[in-house]
């Protein structure tokens, strides 16, 4: 994509909202702090009666249906590479929610390889900000074809930073950490900074610290189907978690609760989130430590 990737997702949103192509789902949310970190719980609003049917058409969908086959072009935002496309999330609870789709069917249980991170690091690059994957369906992966995904970063919502503070800065490229106060397996692992890097370079920098977190926590990372895991990356780090399942107390987790990130269907669900407690939950969808 040789044109600057903002103003064109933003041309792509506005005439998308307009046409009726995007369906934008509202929230409230809510803030719950838990071990000092702070985890934003969004909810669907029960002022916006058209955004719970919006959600209830999404969850309905047929598995067998392939949105990005082709990917609807009134959503799409244009290529990144030869075998990757930009296309927007029909259904955002989050603004300029993008995904980062393969142009051709690929299993979203196959490995990420070095395109894909090559995709992904054209977006960051320019535009900062998170990037997830859910490895499976266990991980929260909601489609079958393989796809990443990216928001920007807000100061009030899902971030990596949150749960990289304190690590050490000073580690070079491709070294590997934990958070020791962290109750579920995960590794960490450093990058060099993403905003105004060649895209190719950090897409290789990028696969070989997720090969490298693979290989600290025994992940197979080579191997067709992997293990359902969660990725994120963002503010010179990328984080590998392991996953067991998808739900806790009918609650489903992606990849952006590990930052902080937690949507439920109904405001009632907010309680047992503030009962289990935010990093408990998590905790039961990964792996304990």
């Amino acid at each position: 994509m040789t044109a600057l990737l903002l103003p064109r997702i933003d041309q792509t949103h506005d005439a998308a909202n307009a046409s009726g192509a995007l369906q934008p789902i509202r929230t409230e949310r809510e803030i719950m702090q838990d071990g000092g970190i702070d985890f934003t719980i969004r909810w669907v609003s029960s002022l916006e009666r058209k955004d719970s049917d919006r959600l209830s058409a999404a969850l309905r969908r047929d598995p067998d249906f392939d949105p990005f086959l082709p990917p609807d072009p009134d959503l799409t935002v244009g290529p990144l590479g030869d075998k990757h496309l930009a296309v927007l999330n029909k259904f955002p609870v989050i603004a300029r929610h993008l995904l980062i789709v393969t142009r051709d069917f690929v299993s979203q249980t196959l490995p990420l390889d070095v395109a894909d991170f090559t995709a992904l690091a054209q977006v960051m690059s320019e535009l900062g900000g998170l990037g997830f994957y859910n490895g499976g369906t266990e991980a929260g992966a909601s489609q079958r074809h393989k796809h990443l995904q990216w928001i920007p970063e807000a100061a009030r919502g899902a971030k990596l930073s949150a749960f990289t503070h304190g690590l050490p800065e000073e580690l070079p490229p491709g070294s590997t950490t934990v958070r020791d106060d962290l109750p579920w397996r995960h590794c960490f692992a450093r990058l060099p900074t993403a905003v105004g890097s060649n895209a190719e370079d950090l897409g290789i920098a990028f696969h070989t610290a997720f090969v490298r977190a693979c290989d600290a926590l025994g992940l197979p990372s080579a191997r067709d189907p992997m293990p359902p895991y969660n990725l994120l990356t963002g503010n010179g780090w990328l984080v590998v978690i392991p996953r067991s399942r998808e739900h806790c107390e009918k609650i489903s987790v992606n990849a952006l609760g590990f930052a902080g990130g937690l949507f439920v269907p109904r405001p009632e669900l907010i309680d047992t989130i503030r009962t289990i407690g935010p990093l408990k939950l998590l905790t039961s969808v990964g792996l304990a430590r």
